[in-house]
């Protein structure tokens, strides 16, 4: 995955947890659609199925189990302000803890696409489907 916009974040760390979200949002999304894609030839409907199930809050809470104890000091600073962000929503399918978590991941994610550390977004979201 190499980034897609030309136009580079001088300075990710200095966006509000929530921007990093929004990004890492996407970013996990379109790598779960990747590998779902290169996996096996699948019905549009079978895709998007399996799709709900990697990316909701419970398996991205799981997700980061999985990671921390590869992450770096940066990575679980930036994980943890995108967790302990204030947020006004509130899940109606998972817990609130979960929801945080995977407001962390995707903080992390999208950090991680505006510093443009594409190696490193491989790396980790190997980790998470092995």
């Amino acid at each position: 995955m190499e980034s897609l916009l030309n136009k580079k974040v001088e300075n990710p760390k200095q966006l509000s947890p929530q921007t990093l979200a929004f990004v890492g949002d996407t970013v996990y999304d379109l790598l779960v659609r990747g590998y779902l894609a290169s996996t096996a030839q699948r019905p549009v409907g079978e895709l998007n199925r399996q799709k709900v199930k990697l990316v909701n809050c419970e398996a991205q809470a799981e997700a980061v189990k999985k990671l921390t104890p590869s992450l770096t000091e940066e990575e679980i600073d930036i994980y943890r302000r995108g967790r302990n962000a204030f947020t006004k929503n509130t899940p109606k399918n998972s817990s609130v803890a979960d929801y945080h978590s995977a407001t962390g991941l995707e903080a992390l994610f999208g950090f991680l696409y505006l510093k443009g550390d594409i190696d490193r977004i491989n790396n980790l979201f190997t980790i998470i489907i092995s």
